[in-house]
């Protein structure tokens, strides 16, 4: 497992030593917050040896993302073999809430297959964005 010395970002709970054969998929902190520039920071660890069908988790929710207008930027990072995370925003809460209601939400819910594949809960954080660069330099 991934050194939790080591991890990006905050710390998942519980720590990925405490891995949890059963669990309920996905685990949420943060504040709804007012209105304003929205995001999701997860922070997601797989099972050793069940990495590939993480990415192929992300690239489902990618094809699910393509087609939400309302989500922006949305990317699926790799910090470690078994480390993954995605970062995503949003216009504004409606937004975001439309985003947990649709394809990307639907996947996260689905216990069984976050069970098979996850070593405990994907750890959403509601985050609020401060401020940006909306475009990448050419």
């Amino acid at each position: 497992m991934t050194d939790s010395k080591t991890l990006p970002g905050p710390v998942p709970f519980p720590a990925p030593a405490d891995a949890v054969l059963s669990h309920r998929g996905v685990q949420v902190s943060g504040e709804q917050g007012g209105e304003g520039r929205k995001a999701f920071y997860i922070h997601i660890e797989a099972i050793p040896g069940k990495e590939q069908q993480v990415v192929q988790m992300l690239s489902d929710i990618l094809a699910c993302v393509e087609q939400e207008p309302a989500t922006g930027p949305w990317y699926g990072v790799r910090y470690s073999q078994t480390t993954f995370g995605v970062f995503e925003a949003f216009p504004n809460l409606a937004g975001r809430q439309a985003h947990v209601e649709g394809g990307g939400g639907k996947i996260f819910r689905d216990v069984e297959r976050m069970n098979a594949i996850l070593a405990y809960p994907a750890h959403v954080y509601r985050v609020d964005v401060l401020m940006s660069k909306e475009v990448f330099a050419r």
